[in-house]
């Protein structure tokens, strides 16, 4: 018996498919990097603005990308659309990271960059359900049940990150530090609210990069074939 032909359609949008998810995978760390160093006092020096334009670009070309696949299924349009939503806001928010480099006493840049770090949260959990719901559509049941695992307890973190946060920055407001506690304390306390608030931030992203490649290993191998 003859092999059935694929289809010319579902290869093209699987192609689509894995260029997006390696735009993902390779913008996500680029988008932490150049946003830190652009929000630096001397920044990424005359490159300015351009480099986090970009990246965000380039995370909103994998999303596009990623959209050609099953075009009709509800839940993952509904999704994708959320991603691609708050990716939108974050490449207009990014050049206030330059504005803020050159005048961090601004309190409309300070603002500003606020709105741009819970919309870049927003914009990773809203990711993590698109690649939920993407293992869903695929052939692989263990890519399945590790996006369902993986996805929720990444949700979790970034939550946890979100309130660490707002802890952060709300406890020296309401507590007088100076009064009650030395400095060196005061000191170690920064030390290790700025650890917690790193290995939360860390850990989100570099899972869901693990879940991206692992999505795109399960393409190439279950369907294209390849080893």
């Amino acid at each position: 018996m003859s092999e059935v032909p694929p289809n010319p359609e579902l290869l093209r949008s699987l192609g689509k498919l894995t260029r997006g998810l390696s735009a993902l995978f390779w913008g996500l760390p680029a988008w932490l990097i150049i946003s830190a160093e652009t929000a630096r006092a001397d920044g990424l020096g005359p490159a300015g603005i351009i480099p986090a334009v970009v990246v965000n670009l380039l995370l909103l070309y994998g999303l596009a990308q990623i959209g050609n696949f099953q075009e009709n299924e509800r839940p993952w349009r509904n999704a994708l659309d959320r991603a691609k939503l708050f990716g939108l806001i974050n490449l207009g928010l990014c050049p206030f990271l330059f504005w803020f480099s050159r005048m961090p006493d601004e309190p409309f840049f300070r603002d500003s960059m606020v709105t741009l770090t819970l919309s870049a949260l927003l914009f990773l959990f809203n990711l993590n359900v698109v690649l939920k719901q993407l293992g869903m559509m695929l052939p692989d049941e263990t890519l399945r049940q590790e996006m369902r695992q993986f996805t929720v307890l990444n949700r979790w973190l970034l939550v946890a990150w979100l309130l660490g946060l707002i802890a952060a920055f709300a406890i020296p407001h309401l507590v007088n530090f100076s009064a009650h506690f030395s400095p060196l304390f005061r000191l170690w306390l920064q030390h290790v609210s700025t650890t917690l608030l790193l290995s939360l931030g860390l850990s989100p992203l570099a899972i869901t990069m693990a879940l991206v490649w692992k999505t795109k290993e399960v393409i190439f191998h279950s369907i294209f074939g390849t080893h």
